[in-house]
């Protein structure tokens, strides 16, 4: 899981892990990093995973993202 928050003077990313759910209508989310990038460090790796997925796509084909329904989570 990644959460983005965005600032006029920075992005900041989030990263955790879900945890055991006991019920299916509740997520619980254990937050265990975050990072801060300038806006010129986000685009820059904005444009690196773009480079990548490219090349990635152009190896082994589309990278199709599920539709969301009514039970997906949000990950």
């Amino acid at each position: 899981s990644v959460q983005l928050r965005v600032s006029l003077w920075d992005f900041y990313l989030m990263f955790g892990n879900i945890q055991q759910q006991s019920r299916p209508d509740h997520v619980t989310i254990r937050n265990f990093q975050g990072i801060y990038l300038s806006p010129q460090q986000a685009k820059a790796l904005l444009n690196v995973l773009q480079q990548n997925v490219q090349q990635y796509e152009t190896a082994f084909g589309e990278i199709r993202l599920e539709p969301k329904g009514e039970t997906s989570i949000v990950q």
